[in-house]
């Protein structure tokens, strides 16, 4: 995965509020592309919907960005040697391909914390994972959750496997302009609505992934290696094998984002095909 070194990044697309920031107030957040490996295990077993499990008051807590990332991410050359810049271009390919396909899009901000953050959706830790929280249109994203990934669920990580969870929780926020995320509600089950708005968001990262050089951003097209790297984070993050992992039994009826298989496959459509057309996961079977 390499970004062109000419290609100017947007720092204002994303903030990192190290230990905390943003608003607190009710509101469901959307589980990410894992989904919150700790939280999701709890959810499994127990029956609890992962996207309640954030909660809190309603003022802003009046937290700043611990971080000034326009002073360190300024091009694609910072993004090829920084983490935190990497994710800032990867934020810029993926608003400016879906801001040339969806008329009136709205740029969703990523917020970077550490430990613990307070959110539109409620107050958050580390282990609810990667979230989309639509009541503030931010992406949540703690860095240290691709280490819970390779360590706890065998995946091998990445920087295109954090590309592919990032481009997953922006195709919640396509799902949230076009209205596609108020027809679902919270039920659970293998042919439930939160598992087909799962697999559609991840058919979205794979189109944006097919279409990531044309936003300007990147020197080449992704390699099969970089492929790779997103099919494996997507099967890591199947139920299937969170719950194979967690209680040594699958229970579909507890499903919320799809089977290893559904997900690698769902992902592979939308890379195959290049087109969000394509990523109708509401009808037929999935």
């Amino acid at each position: 995965m390499d970004f062109d070194d000419r290609a100017q990044l947007d720092t204002s697309q994303v903030e990192d509020v190290g230990g905390g920031g943003g608003f607190r107030g009710g509101g469901l957040a959307v589980g990410g592309g894992a989904a919150g490996i700790i939280a999701l295990i709890v959810a499994l077993i127990f029956g609890i919907n992962p996207g309640n499990i954030t909660g809190g008051g309603d003022e802003p807590t009046g937290a700043q960005p611990t971080t000034d990332l326009s002073a360190q991410c300024k091009t694609g050359a910072d993004a090829d040697q920084s983490e935190k810049c990497r994710v800032v271009g990867v934020v810029n390919s993926i608003q400016k391909y879906w801001g040339d396909q969806v008329q009136g899009y709205t740029k969703a901000k990523t917020t970077l914390f550490s430990g613990g953050v307070q959110t539109g959706c409620g107050a958050a830790d580390s282990s609810v994972g990667p979230f989309y929280c639509p009541n503030d249109k931010h992406v949540y994203l703690d860095l240290s959750f691709f280490d819970e990934l390779r360590s706890r669920f065998g995946a091998k990580g990445g920087p295109f496997a954090q590309a592919y969870v990032i481009a997953h929780e922006y195709g919640h926020h396509v799902q949230d302009l076009l209205g596609t995320m108020n027809k679902v509600g919270q039920e659970q089950g293998a042919e439930s609505g939160s598992v087909r708005l799962e697999l559609q968001a991840d058919c979205y990262a794979g189109v944006w992934a097919k279409n990531a050089v044309s936003t300007g951003f990147y020197a080449e097209e992704f390699t099969d290696a970089d492929i790779k790297e997103a099919l494996d984070a997507a099967a890591a993050v199947g139920d299937d094998h969170i719950q194979e992992q967690a209680q040594g039994r699958v229970n579909p009826d507890a499903f919320t984002h799809g089977t290893s298989a559904q997900r690698t496959k769902w992902f592979k459509n939308g890379y195959g095909s290049g087109d969000p057309g394509r990523c109708d996961t509401f009808s037929g079977s999935i």
